[in-house]
């Protein structure tokens, strides 16, 4: 892609799981299913565009109020995620980090991502950030939290002191996001990684994106003039 800027970082609010499965009369787990499937293959088009780092919004904390046949779903997506799949992930040389909190998570899927970002930590073609029982005012919150149990005085927290505590802090701001099936909403995603992002709304549901569709994003993204307030 000759004289585009390919953005650093792209992030994903990936929605519409469940109304595809009612527009194709499967059950919402299906739908689920069908997601998780795409997850993997945008990852892989998304790197060889040359993006560095995608992140996915895959459970919030406020999914915690859908059914518990859902939530438990849910989370064997995520074991099936960090164990079944990730020696293909790893043949894909895409390192994986799980963004988010570890209250109410059992201790299998803790285990799990501890073996799951320990064991792909040198991959180097991308980094896939799955944001699971997260909430960007709680990433916020925990990221001053630690602040203040370091000893560090009021005075001296700046912005930078606390993206230096968000969750996997080595992970830059998003440039552009993304969220499909035509909500147009932040739904609490990377508030703070978001402050200057670009916003693109799709009307495409999740489990229907292709490789086409990552190439519109960079283009739009390219026509963008990102100001940062100058």
């Amino acid at each position: 892609m000759c004289d585009v800027e390919i953005p650093k970082h792209i992030g994903f609010i990936v929605d519409g799981n469940r109304r595809w499965a009612k527009q194709n009369g499967l059950s919402a787990y299906e739908g689920h299913i069908a997601g998780y499937d795409k997850i993997k293959g945008i990852a892989s088009i998304i790197f060889d565009e040359g993006v560095k780092y995608a992140s996915i919004y895959a459970f919030s904390t406020e999914n915690w109020k859908r059914s518990e046949e859902e939530v438990s779903g849910l989370m064997g997506l995520l074991i099936r995620f960090l164990k079944a799949d990730l020696n293909e992930i790893g043949d894909k040389n895409i390192r994986i980090k799980i963004l988010g909190s570890r209250d109410k998570l059992s201790p299998e899927i803790i285990k799990a991502i501890d073996q799951a970002e320990s064991k792909t930590v040198n991959n180097t073609a991308g980094t896939l950030a799955i944001c699971f029982n997260y909430g960007g005012q709680l990433e916020i919150a925990d990221a001053v939290k630690k602040i203040i149990d370091s000893g560090i005085a009021s005075s001296d927290i700046t912005p930078e002191l606390i993206g230096q505590n968000l969750y996997a802090s080595d992970i830059p701001p998003v440039d552009i996001v993304v969220r499909t099936s035509g909500e147009k909403r932040l739904s609490n995603f990377m508030l703070w990684r978001t402050a200057y992002s670009e916003i693109m709304f799709i009307d495409r549901m999740w489990p229907d994106m292709t490789k086409q569709d990552i190439r519109v994003i960079i283009d739009e993204y390219n026509k963008r003039s990102r100001r940062f307030g100058g």
